[in-house]
């Protein structure tokens, strides 16, 4: 496109020569300094309008504006509603949370009463009205402070449990011998040497020679080596001046001072010492008294009572 420009007296002229591209460039120019002051001038008008309320102008802004707030309320009760069922499962997960916390309170030893602090809710289901943020905000610091107060709970209920295992480890209620056939028992009996009666301070597990020799429950090794009575011996203290002995072993396959765990290998059965044939004499002392093995061997083979059964009956007795 040529563009031939003059002046009045036609003295001088200017050619201008246009090419597609440049045309089109100048014509989306135009458009958008138009669009830009055409919004400009909206922006003016409306604003001028409302503020000094031109007739119409602020008839028109204030229902636009009530438009805009209607979707934004709109917008926020949809989102409130849906945080609102989110918050009815986190609540429903938290009451079966605390039912599980009261059961396991029951087998730490604590009040499952602690974890019944809430009182239970329920009833028929009538609507009100819609939920503000206001209330959902204290419902979510209201179930905040009771999920941090729980999990403090079953903290303490862990800690509990944990040192009621390692406690039970601890206490020798494991056969010392895997396959022993069970000889002369705790008690008074005639002494297969002298003939006369003499107390028997353990018991007696037959068994080949070479079988192991088992701890009934983690300790420490304090006393190893030969006796002039029991043979070859091995002593374990499992603390609270629970002490257990392995007596007339064949070979001890630990040494002194050794941390052993529950079922751990000591010495191997033999016939050393004062003894008749291979066997495994098992001592069991509390602050140095021999005590019977066989009642605590016997706790150890009783199940423990099922945790439901344990939580009613703890519950019962504390009303």
């Amino acid at each position: 496109m040529h563009i031939i420009i003059t002046d009045a007296r036609g003295a001088r002229t200017r050619a201008l020569h246009l090419s597609g591209a440049r045309l089109g460039l100048l014509c989306l120019g135009l458009a958008l300094g138009l669009l830009l002051a055409s919004a400009a001038l909206y922006h003016w008008v409306f604003q001028k309008g409302a503020r000094e309320g031109w007739p119409g102008v602020g008839a028109l802004v204030r229902l636009a504006s009530r438009d805009e707030l209607e979707q934004r309320d709109r917008f926020l009760r949809d989102n409130l509603d849906a945080m609102a069922r989110r918050l009815g499962d986190l609540q429903a997960r938290l009451l079966q949370i605390e039912a599980l916390g009261e059961r396991v309170s029951g087998l730490a030893g604590m009040d499952p009463a602690e974890l019944r602090a809430r009182p239970g809710q329920g009833g028929a289901l009538v609507d009100g009205p819609p939920l503000s943020l206001e209330a959902l905000q204290a419902t979510l610091a209201a179930l905040e402070r009771n999920a941090g107060r729980d999990a403090d709970l079953m903290a303490v209920a862990e800690s509990r449990l944990f040192d009621q295992k390692m406690k039970s480890l601890m206490v020798p209620t494991r056969t010392p011998l895997d396959g022993g056939v069970p000889g002369s028992p705790f008690g008074w009996r005639i002494d297969p040497f002298t003939g006369r009666m003499a107390l028997h301070t353990g018991v007696d597990f037959q068994a080949e020679p070479g079988t192991p020799i088992l701890a009934a429950a983690g300790g420490v090794v304090v006393a190893l080596g030969w006796h002039p009575e029991y043979g070859n011996r091995v002593e374990v203290d499992h603390g609270n001046g629970l002490v257990t002995r392995y007596a007339h072993a064949l070979r001890l396959a630990v040494h002194l001072g050794d941390l052993v765990r529950r079922g751990q290998q000591l010495a191997t059965v033999g016939s050393t010492g004062r003894s008749t044939g291979p066997h495994l004499h098992f001592e069991l002392l509390v602050q140095g008294v021999p005590q019977d093995p066989q009642k605590f061997l016997e706790a150890g083979r009783t199940p423990p009572p099922a945790p439901l059964a344990l939580a009613a009956q703890r519950s019962r007795g504390q009303r």
